[in-house]
């Protein structure tokens, strides 16, 4: 069966959609995205985008931040999402990625004068990480870029050439992933999802300001660490030593989803298995995407 992607008002065939060689944004990394997982419930036969309409508003402050006209609202791009989605008649987990990029061919890093263009790719997918055991992490030598660089409250395709660096510094020397600092030495996140600790029965993760995505898969963690387990959550600095000495810690993100973490830069956490608490919430977030639990149906966007 065909399989379809959206580019510019239309529907069209993947093998078909093509972009010039000299686009502005393959040429200059000038493109923000989203990533979005629709999860398959095997039950309802249903499929639910997660939390659609805060991503799409996420991508619309991307744009500002990168000087692009917003195409669609908010509304509109969660509609294109279900017919693109009904269209490939997926019966299973996958990603979607919306982009605006600048479509112009300009020669010239400038974001003026250059055309912008949206479109919408999706994929069967399973998860990311394997989430079967513990992942083993180190300190990166990189730096996260900072706001006043790249900012990393913005989905910047350039910016991730960053993320590349630290990930595959950290799978040749023999680790999973990374957690990255900033250029003052605090905490920010992994290569290229958020981070949580445990520490006394209590979620601390990095200040909104330390220069991390601010993530939707983080504000959902924070909610339900909150309102339905009642555990204490910290926003704030965090130093590189409170890395080693926390019980437990997990990334969180869209490809990540919850994927503990038991053992960073060779100090295992706790028991050096994975913790209680990342356990807990791991198994209430898949609850959650795929729409079984009535509190929070309202995040999970019914395709069929």
């Amino acid at each position: 069966m065909a399989e379809y992607y959206y580019m510019n008002g239309s529907y069209v065939d993947a093998a078909k959609a093509m972009i010039h060689v000299h686009t502005h944004a393959f040429l200059y990394g000038t493109a923000v995205f989203e990533g979005i997982r629709a999860y398959y419930n095997e039950e309802e036969k249903q499929l639910y985008a997660f939390r659609a309409p805060e991503h799409f508003e996420r991508l619309i402050n991307s744009s500002k931040i990168m000087m692009m006209k917003n195409p669609h609202t908010t509304e509109e791009y969660c509609d294109i999402v279900k017919k693109l989605l009904k269209k490939n008649n997926y019966k299973e987990n996958c990603y979607i990625r919306p982009v605006i990029y600048k479509s112009g061919r300009n020669v010239g890093p400038g974001l003026y004068d250059n055309e912008d263009s949206f479109l919408i790719i999706t994929n069967k997918m399973g998860d990311y990480i394997d989430l079967s055991k513990g992942l083993r992490v180190c300190v990166s030598s990189w730096r996260r870029n900072s706001d006043n660089a790249i900012p990393p409250r913005a989905k910047i395709t350039g910016s991730y050439a960053n993320a590349a660096l630290i990930k595959t510094d950290a799978h040749n020397a023999g680790f999973d992933d990374a957690i990255v600092l900033d250029e003052a030495g605090n905490v920010t996140e992994g290569s290229a999802m958020n981070l949580f600790l445990v520490q006394k029965n209590r979620l601390v993760t990095s200040a909104q300001t330390d220069n991390i995505l601010i993530g939707i898969t983080r504000n959902t963690i924070i909610e339900l660490a909150r309102n339905v387990l009642g555990i204490q959550v910290e926003e704030r600095t965090i130093d590189r030593s409170e890395l080693y000495i926390s019980d437990e810690a997990f990334y969180c993100g869209t490809g990540a989803q919850v994927s503990p973490i038991t053992e960073i830069d060779g100090r295992k956490l706790g028991t050096g298995e994975t913790g209680a608490i990342s356990k807990e919430l791991q198994k209430l977030y898949f609850d959650v995407v795929r729409g079984k639990i009535a509190k929070y149906k309202k995040w999970c966007m019914p395709v069929y």
